[in-house]
């Protein structure tokens, strides 16, 4: 049996609001330009997204972190990507498969940090 997995999502102003449109149990489909729907494997990388590129590229100028736990069986399923250093590691679900990868969420989707620019 494979562990549960704890995740983060590091998420601009208009995906929380579809997060917590959800109920706090899914997360949106990705656009077409979005193939790959990747959170991403420590808190730590999750913050530095939120703060280093969320909240310099949303319109907003906020960005935030969610964690969630999703069943180790589905979570198995997906590739792991290292994308920079050892600690920016991601897990690379299929847009097409983001529907199996909702399901497999255990409880909520927490919402654990919030970034805004200094200048506000």
């Amino acid at each position: 049996m494979t562990a549960d997995l704890t995740l983060y999502r590091p998420v601009g102003t208009a995906e929380l609001a579809l997060i917590e449109a959800s109920g706090w149990t899914a997360f949106p489909p990705r656009l077409p330009e979005q193939p790959i729907f990747y959170p991403v494997t420590n808190e730590a990388y999750a913050r530095q997204i939120a703060r280093d590129w969320n909240v310099v590229h949303n319109e907003d100028r906020r960005g935030y972190v969610t964690r969630f736990v999703v069943r180790g069986d589905v979570a198995a399923r997906y590739d792991r990507k290292v994308v920079g250093g050892a600690q920016h590691e991601e897990l690379w679900v299929p847009a097409e498969a983001l529907d199996t990868f909702n399901a497999a969420i255990i409880g909520e989707i927490e919402l654990i940090a919030t970034y805004k620019a200094e200048d506000e």
